[in-house]
């Protein structure tokens, strides 16, 4: 889901599509024998896939479907029964269409001919001209032969990419971008559930796809039309995703071949870098949580992401939670275990994102509360800590809940205290502590920390920065802070001189002390 450095000079362009009736017939050799549509006027957006010159009466046994099929009729002539047979065939056999040839067999159209063709829907033109067949058949053959060897050569191009992309460790979403490249259209991989796992192709065409993704997924098992083209991904017989091509705008069989040719370089990434289908739809719930705690894209343009990833947002109130050093694989248990709906992927720093999403009707704290008994008891550490952020009804404010989440867990990652802490931390439990992690980027207070430490703020004074921290950490207590740092009392007491002498304040003085705490827990947030 993120974006890489690849260069992006825009997509390729896609292989034209098969040429169909309608566009032979515009061909100017075709021209030249003034072709003129009888019957089937419906159909002539039929693809050709070969030209077959015949004037056998059985031709249909002969075809493979979608040939366009060139006759004189030599052998139709006065034979109404055979002429209405042959269009029979030849629609049983599926051809796209049928050109008859006037002035040999037949001045003018046969009407039994115009009239089965019509019924069948099956395309017939009559050329009122001469038109030497040979011409025409090399003609249109060159044009399809031309778009095969394109075909295969962007095939191949786009194998060879992929083969060194993977070869040289590139992860999942860079192989996607270059599939996406190729292809001109948006690329979405999915699970067996249909849930989006990984998304390339412009931003913008990539929303629009997820945000009728619903309806998309519904579809997912229906036949391929539009330039939606899928493919399996699999191997030694399990089935484990797929991958869909959004609207290619070109040939389906290019399309398909693209396609084929995707799967078979994602499959090859899984096996070589002991990749999962579940790896995948964690790395899409770690772009999706990591791109809303960045508040870099707007919540609301995530909306799409997060419905296709599986997680319900209409009428739902959101839990922001935050384990520090959770395990993702343990958490995603926990939920499936207590039956909640939720995203888990890790952060920065040992923290692990929860995102759950509740019933409106549902009591949310005390699910969340619920949720880390469980997780503490499941885990056997009875140390564990959740931060959370009130529970949000509005996806638009998901993102700043996330990051108070964040900072709770932050402000307790080396507090002394975690044990007396309750097992859902939040921001009015860490005090003074969570204060100051919400307001260490604020110039005024790295200024203020800036000036209230400058006497000890050198390699100098890094050791007695820890005794200040000790002492200020316990309450003041000389006995603790000496027994924390293996010295003597005498010796404690001519470091806290040292102290205060170098920042010039009396640590006795409540007022004095307190500003100094306050200074050194701005400075250890901003240094964190």
């Amino acid at each position: 889901m993120t974006t890489t450095t690849r260069e992006y000079w825009g997509p390729v362009e896609p292989l034209e599509p098969a040429l169909s009736v309608r566009q032979v017939l515009a061909l100017e050799r075709v021209l030249a024998g003034e072709p003129e549509v009888v019957a089937g006027a419906a159909q002539l957006d039929r693809p050709v896939r070969w030209v077959h010159v015949a004037e056998a009466a059985d031709v249909g046994v002969m075809l493979s479907g979608g040939e366009m099929v060139l006759t004189t009729g030599v052998l139709l002539a006065g034979d109404e029964n055979a002429q209405a047979e042959y269009i029979r065939s030849l629609h049983r056999a599926e051809a796209a269409a049928v050109v008859l040839g006037l002035g040999r067999a037949f001045p003018a159209p046969p009407d039994t001919m115009r009239r089965a063709a019509e019924r069948c829907g099956l395309p017939m033109v009559v050329l009122h001209r001469p038109s030497p067949f040979a011409e025409l058949t090399e003609e249109v053959q060159s044009r399809l032969v031309r778009r095969k060897f394109a075909a295969v050569s962007l095939s191949e191009a786009v194998r060879t990419a992929l083969t060194g992309l993977i070869t040289a460790g590139a992860p999942l979403q860079h192989l996607l971008d270059e599939i996406a490249h190729h292809t001109g259209c948006p690329v979405v991989v999915t699970n067996l559930a249909h849930r989006v796992l990984a998304t390339a192709g412009e931003r913008s065409a990539v929303d629009d796809v997820l945000r009728d993704w619903e309806r998309i997924a519904r579809q997912a098992g229906g036949s391929e039309g539009d330039g939606w083209i899928r493919a399996e991904l699999g191997g030694r017989g399990e089935r484990w995703g797929q991958i869909m091509l959004c609207g290619y705008r070109g040939d389906t069989a290019g399309g398909r071949l693209l396609a084929d040719r995707a799967a078979e370089a994602l499959v090859l990434h899984r096996m070589l870098g002991g990749a999962t289908a579940h790896s995948w739809e964690e790395q899409s719930a770690q772009g999706l949580l990591t791109d809303l705690v960045s508040g870099v894209v707007a919540a609301r343009q995530l909306l799409p992401r997060a419905r296709a990833a599986g997680l319900p947002v209409n009428r739902r109130t959101f839990v922001p939670l935050v384990v520090r050093d959770g395990d993702c694989a343990q958490l995603e248990r926990m939920l499936r275990l207590l039956g909640m709906a939720g995203l888990v992927a890790e952060l920065a720093d040992g923290a692990t994102a929860v995102l759950l999403s509740l019933a409106r009707d549902q009591d949310a704290e005390a699910l969340a509360a619920h949720f880390a008994a469980r997780l503490r008891t499941e885990s056997g550490e009875s140390g564990t800590v959740v931060a959370a952020a009130a529970p949000r009804t509005a996806w638009d404010d998901v993102p700043a809940g996330l990051r108070e989440a964040q900072h709770v867990a932050d402000a307790v990652a080396d507090s002394s205290a975690v044990l007396d802490l309750p097992a859902v931390v939040r921001l009015r439990d860490v005090h003074l502590r969570g204060l100051i992690r919400l307001l260490r980027d604020d110039p005024h207070v790295q200024a203020f920390a800036e000036r209230e430490l400058d006497g000890l703020l050198c390699t100098a004074g890094e050791d007695l920065l820890a005794v200040l921290r000790t002492y200020l950490a316990t309450g003041r207590n000389k006995s603790r802070t000496a027994q924390l740092h293996h010295v003597s009392r005498p010796a404690l007491y001519r470091r806290l001189e040292a102290i205060q002498g170098r920042l010039g304040v009396d640590l006795d003085d409540f007022e004095q002390a307190a500003s100094v705490h306050i200074a050194l827990l701005a400075h250890d947030a901003q240094q964190a």
